[in-house]
């Protein structure tokens, strides 16, 4: 444990110099060595330390690090009117701001915005013969050198992390999460090398909306491990912009593809090889990477945090930056994607809308096709919804912020009718979007056992009884009355807890009118017992243990996640 207050180590969750918490990691940062020319990660210890190399002083610069590579820089030069003037001098970068030779270049959010991705291109084209990486190489060569000792620490925790985690499960329930970034490739070469298990299950989620590079990496990967089970998940029965064109496209509150395209795809994947069985997944989340992964432990099983809940989730290099995972990457010369040597900073799906700016003019120059679709689709979204001036609403991004779904016509679908039943005081009539059905009647399974000999059988009704006592508490029945085009009664059986019986029943008829088949139910059930497909939204009630987690608020809002992004306003 590290207290960060008085920089030192202890043994105890609580500092006895200071009193303060102290932290499971010592942070480390990132100082400059003005003599071998290079960053050297280090912990905090005032304004200098000694580089352990050449043994001068060296300053503190910053908290991360990334390298710019030759193609990166050669974009940089262009943007500061410089075509191949650094490229024999160290030069290194976070976020927009570059260091060259250890001194710092900001460029401002505006001006990358200013500039005109064309042009740039052009530029890139006639310069990039003279483009060579002799001076990069170089420089890599003594970053790694400075920084051996602290890779060999780092890594030396991670694999014991990894053997301690991999403990009480079956190696073949040993699953690694591909998804053809930086932190999943370190994480898949570091869980080989600590378990010395080349024939590690990978599992590469196709989100459809991967980069180019992401692909070509995916295949060179799975081509340079030939001895590891590669699978890949992908949502085949769904279209990205179809979906887009219904519901709205995800916004950063409201990114309903992750669970639609990645997480839903991956959970598939996960019962198709493991059926119910537990496993745990070696995944490359890091604490550093933003504020809702810095709330995540190292080891999660937690069934709000998890995803998918058949897993329990390693991290073992939760408390790595940026610059360590570059630092092995290098230093052991490991494959990666080569859409960082363009350089983004993150590879996830392309059109994100958590993506910044400066990724966004990237894929302007290098995905210009996509790119340009992608805006006018957002163009034409932002006309359809109403928007004053649809192109500064994309533009400037407001896009992202989007909540809801105001002005969306698929927004009805969430907006559930109910009113009293006018002969039944217990009793609700809910409108439907589509026929009553079995489907319906099925998605009353969570909330008890359906009892074939109870209800009145000249009205079609069904009950279902709590599964521990027997005691009945919810009947459902379709309706027919002018005025409802399709509707279903549903009579709230037990009054001891009448008012949770009718919210888990409106969360099931939202369900019923709203299902885009998002998959994220799939994934919260850790037993197996909801499938969606074409045919429809089953729950199988010889697997359903009735823990009510999917018409629980706690872990799915609303009761279903079309019900959270496309609520209005108005509801």
């Amino acid at each position: 444990m590290y207290c960060s207050k008085c920089n030192r180590f202890t043994d105890n969750s609580i500092c006895p110099e200071c009193g303060c918490e102290t932290l499971e990691e010592a942070p480390h940062v990132v100082y400059w060595c003005g003599s071998c020319n290079t960053p050297l990660i280090h912990i905090p210890e005032g304004n200098r330390i000694k580089c352990p190399t050449c043994g001068n002083d060296a300053r503190y610069l910053c908290t991360d690090l990334r390298p710019v590579f030759p193609e990166e820089r050669l974009v940089f030069e262009i943007m500061v009117a410089e075509p191949l003037a650094y490229k024999d001098d160290s030069v290194w970068a976070v976020g927009s701001k570059y260091y060259v030779n250890g001194k710092p270049f900001n460029i401002p959010i505006a001006e990358i915005l200013a500039t005109d991705p064309l042009e740039i291109r052009e530029k890139l084209a006639k310069y990039a013969n003279e483009n060579d990486n002799s001076g990069f190489q170089s420089h890599i060569k003594d970053f790694i050198e400075v920084n051996r000792l602290h890779k060999d620490e780092i890594v030396r925790e991670a694999c014991d992390f990894i053997v301690d985690a991999a403990k009480g499960y079956a190696e073949e329930n040993l699953v690694v999460s591909f998804s053809g970034g930086k932190d999943s490739t370190v994480t898949a070469d570091l869980a080989v090398r600590a378990l010395s298990n080349p024939y590690l299950v990978h599992i590469f989620g196709d989100t459809t909306l991967e980069f180019p590079s992401t692909i070509e990496y995916a295949k060179r990967f799975r081509d340079s491990h030939p001895l590891a089970i590669f699978k890949i998940a992908r949502n085949n029965d769904q279209v990205f912009y179809d979906v887009a064109e219904e519901i709205g496209p995800p916004a950063r509150m409201m990114r309903w593809c992750c669970s639609m395209f990645k997480t839903g795809p991956i959970s598939r994947a996960f019962k198709g090889l493991y059926g119910d069985q537990p496993i745990l997944t070696f995944y490359g989340i890091r604490k550093g990477e933003s504020v809702s992964r810095s709330k995540y432990n190292r080891i999660e099983d937690n069934a709000e945090s998890v995803k998918i809940q058949q897993q329990k989730v390693a991290a073992p290099i939760f408390h790595w930056n940026d610059i360590d995972v570059w630092l092995y990457i290098l230093a052991e010369g490991i494959d990666f994607n080569d859409a960082y040597r363009l350089g983004y900073e993150r590879v996830g799906c392309w059109c994100c809308p958590n993506n910044n700016p400066r990724a966004q003019f990237l894929s302007q120059i290098y995905m210009p096709e996509e790119s340009k679709k992608w805006h006018d689709f957002l163009v034409d979204f932002a006309r359809r919804i109403g928007k004053p001036d649809p192109e500064v609403y994309v533009d400037t991004g407001k896009w992202k912020a989007r909540q809801g779904g105001n002005g969306v016509a698929a927004a009805r679908s969430v907006l559930v009718e109910a009113s009293h039943c006018a002969t039944e005081d217990d009793a609700m009539i809910f409108s439907l979007e589509r026929p009553f059905s079995d489907e319906f009647v099925g998605l009353f399974t969570p909330i008890g056992d359906y009892a074939p000999g109870l209800g009145r059988k000249l009205l079609d009704e069904r009950v279902f009884v709590d599964h521990r006592t027997n005691e009945p508490v919810v009947a459902v029945m379709p309706f027919t009355q002018p005025g409802y085009e399709y509707a279903a009664k549903i009579r709230i059986l037990r009054q001891s807890d009448a008012e949770s019986l009718l919210r888990m029943a409106k969360y099931q008829v939202v369900k019923y009118n709203a299902c885009r088949q998002c998959l994220k139910c799939e994934s919260l059930c850790r037993f197996g017992a909801i499938s969606i497909s074409g045919d429809g939204y089953r729950i199988d009630p010889a697997k359903c243990v009735h823990c009510r987690q999917c018409v629980t608020d706690k872990y799915l809002e609303g009761g279903c996640l079309m019900r959270k992004y496309l609520k209005t306003k108005e509801e």
